[in-house]
């Protein structure tokens, strides 16, 4: 039988594990191997795809990836490794770690003479996705870079140094299972790792899910260069009434381990001393090799020991760890394998040694590889670490999934959510805290407006501070509460763990487009801000999901659009605000579907990558990191009103004040910026808002888009001045437009990074056709419906 055939709660060891290249490589790296126990835990609400329990986390997959993995029901108990001693347990607590250089382990392998007091040290932190990082990265650097609870949230690299010790740098790595690349990302933290050499790598690993991690950690011992081991989450492993004995692993791994917890900063200053100790002296791991002798007569040891020698002179020469390109080569990875040079006449060689080894073993060569980590990491788990009960977090989290990700709740309870959502920020507590704000802004204006009457101020320069700045600039302000209220919400999102549970959700109704689930994290993303939603999608490992979802993801309404919808429904649909917000956040989902349809049907046909992803526990929000976005988003939205706004806002003034003669005009219809944009106004024409003032706010858009509500009040001067020009029908024709059209330029600049010059050009013509064409049948049918 397979995978696939289980029912939920059935357990079964798996016996083979099928398909090939990268992805079944990165099912071996994830502990899917053969001799493994899994239990299926749960379906998705369309029936696909399934979660999994093994080594103590929760995997997801497709049925059709399912259906390759052959298993044996598991009868009777299951075979569990022998615990530590009852006395063991009883003393179980965090042991004192021996002072610096006093462990044997790390003098074996280290240098006597220290580096030069003036030589920078570089750290690399690595760790698997959704391990705690970035936090860690903050707590080591002092630096606000956003975390959250769904894997992938770090997709580039950040660097900052040590608090205190100017003369440092830590590299914040993408997160990676292995060092076998499946995704964008993966291979940005690889090659950084082998080809930019750090000092010292400080691999994280999550200590409630200790067994998972420990495979890259293997794998980075491998690479011979000198290395920390933090154990993140410790408070939660201690708290289940679990622990590690740190000596005995130390002792067993041959490099320093520290216990810490990244979120509460325990631990952190005794990391900062061992790493920079490792890193000064240069202590590589004391052990490199993993592999059991006596295990099946020792073929997976005697194979790599005897690739070592007939490669090592290339290993040399390409600057790769000899062990490290042992193992690879057994592996058959072409990209190491490339790197060696070798002869076919050695190719050939090393190709019978393998294929010996296979037959010896009874397993393919990743399968052999794969097996031998875990083997090693299942001894060394179970002579040094304390298992603690099921925690508080999988418990909370299995009963909230009921709800959540259950077979008749899941979809009503995320649109539930969303609805919530939009309801408390366009019509409770960000139209409260607008309005208040609002209100501010007029009596600021109205007093300072008085003021320079009464000075007699020169009427160019009044009409600038007052029908430009405080009009232009002021009106986007105004919107800040909303915004922050939305990222508020979208954090709690995310900071939860919900949002991997709707990638979960949805990735079979997504496929029907022609995505992954994965995808679902780069337009939610979106929603907040398009630059970000594009770069969230290197987590996608197919290039064919990855340019579909960069190219869709500007449909997804991002908040700098907030201020144009919320003057238009102000002025043209009072009281209809949630309403207006709720159809134009699915208008463009709705459109997003269609596009999605087109390029599977034409530039992008084939299947949706496979959906392989972790599910992390529900966690409660850290307050922290929260405050910490909601300054960010707001002072980033700030920074542009008084730059790129502000800027536009004079530039726009400046052309409708004054002619080609510089000349001031008494009728802006007779300024430079009539003239100019008199010339594109006629396209806009069918779509029931042909007026020059409306297509200047619409280029300044490209910009930034709250830069239409900025050009608007400066040049229309009054709500009531543009209310006489548009009817309900042309403004909701124009909601749509600004909905769909082209990105703003830092979007743009973000694709054409991803994807290159040709798709950003096709974005934003394409993306421009696409709002000119909806914004067209809106009022076609609005007028059909009898409407104006």
């Amino acid at each position: 039988m397979t995978l696939k055939d289980l029912e939920i709660g059935q357990k079964a060891i798996i016996k083979t594990v099928g398909g090939s290249g990268a992805l079944r490589q990165h099912f071996l790296d994830m502990g899917v191997i053969p001799g493994i126990e899994v239990e299926v835990e749960k379906y998705a609400p369309m029936g696909d795809p399934m979660e999994l329990q093994l080594h103590g986390y929760a995997l997801t997959l497709r049925l059709a990836d399912a259906e390759q993995i052959e298993v044996e029901l598991a009868l009777g108990e299951a075979t569990v490794t022998e615990p530590l001693s009852r006395e063991a347990k009883r003393e179980a607590k965090m042991t004192i770690h021996p002072r610096i250089g006093e462990s044997e382990a790390f003098q074996v392998r280290g240098e006597k003479e220290p580096l030069p007091d003036n030589e920078k040290l570089t750290f690399a932190l690595a760790g698997n996705q959704n391990c705690g990082k970035t936090t860690l990265f903050n707590q080591l650097t002092g630096a606000n870079q956003h975390v959250g609870n769904f894997p992938g949230v770090t997709v580039d690299r950040k660097t900052g140094s040590i608090k205190g010790y100017p003369n440092t740098l830590v590299t914040d790595l993408p997160g990676i299972y292995s060092l076998s690349p499946y995704s964008k990302e993966e291979i940005v933290s690889r090659e950084f790792i082998i080809s930019e050499k750090p000092t010292c790598i400080i691999n994280i690993v999550d200590a409630t899910n200790i067994e998972r991690n420990l495979f890259l950690t293997m794998q980075l011992m491998e690479l011979d260069v000198p290395m920390v081991l933090a154990l993140n989450m410790m408070d939660e492993l201690t708290g289940n009434k679990g622990t590690v004995y740190i000596n005995e692993m130390e002792t067993r791994l041959g490099i320093p381990v520290v216990p810490i917890s990244a979120v509460k900063g325990e631990g952190i200053q005794e990391l900062v001393t061992h790493a920079l100790h490792v890193a000064k002296y240069r202590e590589r791991p004391g052990r490199l090799d993993f592999c059991d002798q006596k295990d099946h007569g020792g073929a997976v040891h005697r194979a790599l020991h005897g690739i070592m020698p007939l490669i090592e002179d290339h290993a040399v020469a390409a600057g790769i760890p000899l062990r490290f390109a042992a193992t690879k080569v057994v592996e058959g990875d072409q990209m190491v394998i490339g790197q060696l040079a070798l002869s076919e006449n050695e190719e050939e060689m090393l190709e019978h040694i393998v294929v010996q080894m296979e037959t010896e073993r009874g397993l393919d060569r990743q399968a052999a590889i794969a097996d031998m980590r875990f083997t090693f990491i299942t001894e060394l788990v179970r002579e040094t670490v304390v298992k603690p009960k099921e925690s508080k977090e999988h418990v909370r989290s299995r009963r909230v999934d009921k709800l959540l990700t259950g077979k008749y709740t899941a979809i009503p309870m995320f649109v539930l959510i969303m609805a919530t959502i939009f309801f408390l920020t366009f019509n409770v507590i960000g139209a409260f805290l607008q309005g208040l704000l609002e209100e501010g802004i007029g009596i600021l204006t109205d007093a300072v407006d008085g003021l320079l009457s009464t000075w007699h101020v020169n009427e160019v320069l009044h009409s600038l501070l007052i029908d430009g700045i405080f009009n232009g600039v002021g009106t986007v302000l105004s919107f800040i509460p909303i915004i922050v209220t939305l990222f508020f919400f979208l954090s709690l999102l995310e900071d939860t763990g919900y949002m991997a549970r709707v990638a979960f959700v949805m990735d079979k109704l997504l496929r029907k487009i022609g995505l992954s689930g994965r995808s679902v994290v780069p337009m939610l993303i979106g929603f907040g801000c398009t630059v970000p939603g594009v770069m969230a999608s290197r987590t996608l490992p197919s290039e064919r999901d990855r340019k579909m979802t960069i190219i869709l993801t500007p449909f997804m309404s991002c908040t700098a659009k907030l201020p144009i919808y919320g003057f238009f429904t102000a002025a043209f649909f009072p009281g209809k605000g949630g309403l207006v917000m709720v159809g134009l956040y699915f208008t463009g989902i709705v459109v997003a579907v269609l596009v999605a349809l087109f390029f599977k049907k034409t530039f992008f046909k084939g299947d949706a990558v496979p959906f392989v992803m972790e599910l992390p526990n529900y966690r409660l929000p850290g307050v922290k990191n929260v405050a910490q976005l909601l300054w960010e988003k707001a002072k980033d939205f700030l920074q542009r009103a008084f730059t790129v706004i502000f800027i536009a806002t004079i530039v726009i003034w400046f052309l409708q004040t004054f002619n080609f003669r510089m000349d001031v005009v008494r009728d802006s219809q007779d300024s430079m910026l009539a003239l100019v944009a008199g010339v594109i106004a006629p396209l806009f024409t069918p779509l029931g808002f042909g007026d020059w003032r409306i297509s200047t706010s619409l280029i300044a858009g490209f910009m930034a888009k709250e830069s239409v509500v900025s050009t608007l009040s400066v040049l229309f001067g009054s709500v009531k001045n543009l209310t006489e020009l548009l009817t309900p029908l042309s403004a909701m024709s124009l909601l749509v437009f600004c909905l769909l059209y082209t990105p703003c330029v830092a979007a743009v600049a973000s694709i054409k990074r991803e994807l290159g010059s040709k798709w950003a050009v096709i974005v934003v013509v394409g993306e421009c056709a696409i709002a000119w064409v909806c914004a067209f049948l809106v009022r076609l049918i609005g007028l059909a419906l009898g409407f104006v």
